[in-house]
């Protein structure tokens, strides 16, 4: 029998093409030239070396994931979730809501995280659903020898080549055949359109930014406005720069970007004790130097026994806390849903 594969990352395009990367890593600061490395990182960017090349990179596709990273027969995870509580979330709800009431930030972004205990199985295995998710995400995991994180996200944060960057923002949250109220829904588009402007005065810097038509995406259950943003780079700029210019971004943040609002935002995130990867940027450069760095959300994590599946959800002015509360369990089935478990 094989043995298990102890540490290693995966990317996964829209395209269908993936890459699985295994341990042991070496850990850059910047991405190599010859590309071929993962970008990992948690939300608050501590890692100075997210770069991670690994000692041996797979092409791999659904049917040869199985025997690359040595699944060896373990099953689909059996989990028991514990009902999430309200109290710190709501007391979270009402201080960011005064805040924004008030003008002193505009949007933040709290998570409440729902944990379970993993009773069989293995996570692990959970990467078949990833690398089968909807053709408009991209799955991405890592995981080591005690835990990990996995998931396929609808957002990406930038995609880079030689002097062209794409990105978008992806912001409001409806459940599908509720389309027509949720085109006109006040909130969900004051919601997007933060997202929208905080992008293009940040890439503005780098180039002309071309903006598209706001528009729907559906993916997992869900429906969010979505607007793509294209810009032509003025020169090339390293994919390790563009992390910081736009993450986080008001989609999992909050606005303004300053030292204040993101303290205040961490703060949250301690209290809700929400695991670092969510939220945060995650990426691969290819050999001809073509980055995709996308943010880690619509998935889950796991320390040992322990599972944490986070959701996340915007709040303006015009938020209700029983709207947020929906949104946030509409998400967190969608996540069970995508990984075919069951809460």
């Amino acid at each position: 029998m094989q043995t298990r594969m102890m540490e290693f990352a995966l990317f996964r395009l829209p395209d269908g093409r993936a890459w699985l990367g295994e341990g042991p890593f070496t850990a850059l600061a910047a991405a190599p030239a010859g590309g071929g490395a993962f970008y990992v990182n948690d939300f608050d960017l501590s890692d100075p070396q997210p770069w991670k090349v690994p000692a041996k990179l797979h092409s791999i596709t659904p049917e040869s994931l199985g025997s690359t990273i040595h699944l060896n027969g373990s099953q689909t995870p059996q989990i028991n979730w514990a009902k999430p509580a309200t109290e710190w979330f709501k007391m979270a709800f009402r201080r960011i809501r005064r805040e924004v009431l008030a003008k002193r930030i505009e949007k933040m972004v709290p998570v409440l995280t729902e944990t379970g205990t993993l009773v069989s199985g293995d996570p692990r295995r959970l990467l078949q659903a990833v690398m089968q998710a909807p053709a408009n995400t991209w799955g991405y995991a890592h995981v080591t020898e005690n835990g990990g994180f996995l998931g396929a996200t609808p957002e990406l944060l930038f995609k880079t080549h030689d002097q062209s960057l794409e990105t978008m923002a992806l912001a409001g949250t409806a459940k599908p055949g509720h389309q027509d109220a949720f085109l006109t829904d006040v909130k969900e588009i004051e919601e997007h359109e933060i997202v929208v402007r905080y992008l293009t005065e940040q890439l503005q810097t780098l180039g002309a930014v071309t903006r598209q038509p706001r528009s729907l995406c559906e993916t997992a259950g869900l429906v969010h406005f979505q607007t793509s943003l294209n810009v032509k780079l003025r020169e090339k700029v390293d994919p390790a720069q563009l992390v910081p210019l736009l993450h986080p971004t008001p989609a999992v943040g909050c606005l303004p970007r300053d030292d204040s609002s993101l303290s205040k935002l961490r703060e949250y995130r301690q209290q809700l004790k929400v695991p670092g990867f969510f939220g945060s940027p995650f990426g691969f450069i290819e050999n001809d130097g073509t980055a995709h760095v996308v943010v880690a959300i619509r998935g889950i994590g796991w320390q040992g026994d322990t599972i944490s599946l986070p959701s996340g959800c915007g709040i303006v002015g015009g938020s209700a806390f029983d709207h947020e509360w929906r949104e946030l369990r509409l998400k967190r089935e969608a996540v069970l849903r995508l990984l075919a478990l069951h809460s």
